[in-house]
């Protein structure tokens, strides 16, 4: 049996990275497809370069998205999240509470790069958006990864960093930035839609000089959060925390109940509206997915 890492995920195929610098690909047993990019696993040569998948050593975390039906299994292992946005195209402030959530769930650091600063033009306009983010303690970074990324260099060392975000905000640009050899393919923005085109199709991990090591992860318009409980969502609001336990009724849905302790914070501007809508929208979609999923 020999160790390795997956590297790249495609369908039941994996691309494995042994400790002595060897790449392999390898299948798993049956129909299994419960393995990950970052999973540490065992595997067994069947050939010159194959193998198949036995195990796989227990994960420190799991980032996947989900609904009532599926589930998307993008990374093993990481230690930190990096939300990549950009002055253009427009970006979902929406999906960046999910990737928040998702994190939080995780135990996962969390930090929001804003990409293409050397475009001015909505640059103004992309950080005043991203102030609803700031205003709670998330970092943001300011770069253009066609130009210089040294200011990510600090928190990457001894990380396993994954990057996530929507289509063309500069995600694969950012990779070949910080990993010149990985070569990740990069398009032009599509300005009729306004959005990315995909240019990337899998999950990719890249060893790092630092010591860490680098996710690309294909761009996503939507993050399901279908897995998650209401309480894991409500903690996953980090402006929440000194409210959660004080309304009125012990199982307050945080509608229209009297006495609901996040409204009465809303009011009194403890709380975003922003980011309340942000909450129930998720909220409403994890009471619907389970509705689903028990046939209602």
């Amino acid at each position: 049996m020999t160790h390795g890492t997956i590297v790249a995920a495609f369908g039941r195929q994996f691309e494995v990275l042994t400790e002595s610098g060897t790449r392999w690909r390898c299948v798993t047993r049956g129909k299994r497809n419960d393995f990950a990019c970052g999973d540490v696993v065992e595997f067994k040569a069947t050939s010159d370069g194959q193998g198949v998948i036995q195990s796989a050593q227990p994960r420190r975390s799991l980032l996947h998205r989900s609904d009532a039906f599926r589930e998307k299994l993008l990374a093993a292992n990481v230690t930190q999240i990096l939300i990549v946005v950009a002055t253009e195209p427009g970006f979902s402030d929406e999906l960046i509470s999910r990737c928040l959530c998702a994190a939080q769930d995780q135990q996962l650091s969390a930090r929001i790069i804003l990409n293409k600063v050397d475009i001015v033009a909505g640059l103004a306009t992309a950080r005043d958006r991203l102030r609803l983010f700031a205003d709670l303690d998330y970092p943001v970074i300011e770069i253009a990864a066609n130009q210089d990324v040294s200011a990510l260099a600090p928190i990457l060392t001894r990380e396993t960093t994954i990057l996530v975000g929507q289509s063309g905000m500069g995600k694969s640009t950012l990779t070949n930035a910080l990993v010149p050899e990985a070569n990740a393919a990069t398009r032009e923005i599509s300005e009729v839609l306004d959005t990315g085109k995909h240019t990337t199709t899998a999950t990719r991990l890249y060893p790092l000089a630092c010591g860490g090591a680098l996710l690309d992860s294909p761009g996503v318009q939507a993050f399901g959060l279908a897995h998650l409980s209401q309480q894991q969502l409500a903690a996953g609001f980090r402006e929440f925390d000194p409210f959660l336990g004080q309304c009125r009724f012990r199982d307050c849905h945080h509608l229209n109940e009297p006495g609901c302790a996040l409204h009465a914070a809303i009011a009194a501007g403890h709380i975003a509206e922003r980011r309340f809508a942000h909450y129930r929208a998720l909220s409403t979609e994890i009471d619907n997915a389970q509705r689903q999923t028990q046939g209602w």
